[in-house]
């Protein structure tokens, strides 16, 4: 038996030119696509960062893991950005945009301070960020969401500061602390126990990689410290004297301090940071 095409099926089929196979089937079929009921799942995904006031200013920390669906994307992905002397960006969510939005946050600012003749305000900053996350509002329906977290040295309050979103572009000021990705509710949970008014930058930093390390216990997509391939967390610190961002062999050896430590409580850190 011969089956006859409809023509109006066969215009549709071969209606576009020059289009790859996924696309083809994008068009005439999306149900058959992977991931097609999760397409964000098709982008690798940042996970866990957080940040925490201390004694000297603020200080922010991510894991170096991305993943796409249930697979490890990459594991040496960078989190926590720079974007000037004194502001911190983390990134959680799908990564490639995110990567982006934060690379092109610090050239906003450096352009505004170059035309301007001095540094937009901490507020200024939170505003604008959240202006560019409501810009990628439609790509956030379709499951690709940016959630980032905003820390810096406000010269103004002359302290630090931290500010959540969400993923319209909301932003709502934090306290001593506040985590973003998948892993951010085992993390808040060990920065409730173990963070204290008063820590030092080392202490903040120690803090910071005992709340990581648990988040990595308890979330897959959430990576730990890789000791064999020495990829450590991403760590940096703003305060009144600037920028601090930590070396991979200064976060190694707060590691090291940390993983001996656990020996002899390996279900989590005690009550105290050091």
């Amino acid at each position: 038996m011969i089956h006859r095409t409809d023509p109006d099926d066969a215009r549709e089929f071969w209606a576009r030119t020059n289009e790859s196979f996924a696309d083809l089937v994008a068009r005439t079929s999306p149900g058959s696509l992977p991931c097609a009921d999760r397409p964000e799942r098709l982008a690798a995904n940042g996970t866990t960062v957080l940040a925490l006031a201390h004694a000297d200013g603020v200080l922010m920390a991510g894991d170096r893991r991305a993943v796409q669906g249930s697979q490890i994307a990459q594991r040496d992905i960078r989190k926590v950005f720079a974007v000037d002397e004194a502001t911190l960006v983390g990134i959680a969510g799908s990564a490639g945009f995110a990567v982006d939005l934060a690379k092109l946050f610090g050239v906003e600012l450096a352009h505004y301070e170059k035309i301007e003749g001095a540094p937009l305000s901490f507020d200024g900053k939170a505003n604008r960020l959240g202006g560019m996350i409501r810009d990628h509002l439609g790509l956030a329906v379709q499951g690709f969401v940016i959630v980032p977290l905003l820390a810096g040295w406000d010269e103004h309050a002359g302290s630090g500061r931290i500010m959540g979103y969400d993923a319209t572009g909301g932003h709502y000021e934090e306290g001593s602390f506040a985590c973003i990705g998948s892993g951010s509710a085992f993390a808040r949970g060990s920065l409730k126990k173990l963070h204290r008014p008063g820590l030092d930058q080392e202490q903040a930093a120690m803090v910071a990689l005992q709340a990581l390390f648990d988040a990595a216990d308890d979330d897959s997509a959430t990576g730990g410290p890789d000791t064999m391939r020495a990829i450590y967390p991403t760590v940096a610190s703003v305060g009144p004297d600037g920028l601090d961002e930590w070396a991979p062999e200064r976060v190694g050896g707060l590691v090291a301090e940390m993983i001996e430590g656990r020996r002899g409580s390996p279900e989590g850190a005690g009550e105290e940071p050091r």
